[in-house]
């Protein structure tokens, strides 16, 4: 499976040139930690509802995926790429997203965090 490093995922995604044209970070954290802090730049398909939602999931664009740590993204990761898209795990998650000065934003009251 293809890996990254969260500072390399985060400087792809802050790309504007390389999101509008071939890019896409998607978080598949739960709605609650999602809630209490997410990337401004990922879109949202929590893994739980990942199989319900793949028609979401568009084709031909590489994906950027991650979660909290790595392991559920790399789950993710490894059924996309079965599937025949073209996925990347975001190794360290959302806790090393953070630590290398990713923006979070957050749903609730309190300053966003991971959890």
């Amino acid at each position: 499976m293809t890996e990254i490093t969260a500072a390399e995922a985060l400087q792809l995604a802050q790309d504007a040139s390389w999101r509008e044209a071939s890019g896409l970070l998607i978080d598949v954290r739960e709605q609650q930690e999602w809630d209490r802090g997410h990337s401004p730049l990922a879109v949202h398909i929590p893994m739980s509802e990942f199989s319900s939602r793949i028609h979401e999931v568009p084709t031909g664009r590489r994906l950027l995926i991650v979660c909290r740590s790595g392991a559920r993204s790399a789950r993710v990761t490894s059924a996309l790429l079965d599937a025949g898209y073209d996925a990347v795990n975001v190794a360290g998650g959302m806790i090393d997203w953070n630590r290398a000065g990713g923006d979070l934003v957050g749903e609730g009251p309190g300053p966003a965090g991971v959890e």
